[in-house]
């Protein structure tokens, strides 16, 4: 099973503030559903919460929170305490590539069991960020691919959608 990481990240790797997103980006929000659609999705709690109710759980995939809380049940959910629990979920039921979607936290104890990274780059820094991805060490990775996707109407910032893999 492949263990993937899905994420976007401004100039400075900043993913977040106050528990949500820091742009609405209809563009990048249509790539990760393409991606994760029919894929088993791994997530913190606090990132799951911060999903909009109609839209939690995540339609057409197994959604997977780790939370140390015991007593945090969510209907549609699977929860575990690790992230190790989660991924060993994900390859019962014969995953063939799990997505791991935030947050910070969760993507820092994951990068080491992470083969591929799909990463949209927001072509602005936003200083009020206080929720940041790893920097990618790049001796470690190599650019699979990347495709650049110009501000329009509906997108206030150029995105660059990369993948790296290991």
């Amino acid at each position: 099973m492949i263990i993937s990481i899905v994420v976007a990240a401004d100039l400075h790797n900043g993913i977040g503030v106050n528990n949500g997103l820091l742009w609405h980006i209809p563009a990048d929000m249509q790539y990760f559903k393409t991606i994760t659609t029919g894929h088993h999705v791994l997530m913190g709690k606090n990132t799951y919460l911060s999903i909009p109710d109609k839209y939690r759980p995540l339609a057409n995939r197994t959604n997977i929170v780790i939370s140390s809380d015991s007593s945090f049940e969510n209907e549609g959910a699977k929860v575990f305490s690790s992230i190790e629990q989660g991924i060993d979920f994900a390859k019962s039921n014969e995953e063939k590539e799990i997505m791991i979607i935030g947050g910070g936290k969760i993507y820092e104890a994951a990068l080491p069991f992470v083969k591929r990274i799909y990463l949209t780059r927001v072509n602005h820094t936003f200083p009020n960020a206080d929720t940041f991805f790893p920097f990618i060490e790049k001796h470690k990775w190599h650019l699979k691919s990347s495709k650049l996707q110009l501000k329009n109407d509906s997108t206030n910032y150029d995105l660059m959608f990369e993948i790296w893999e290991k």
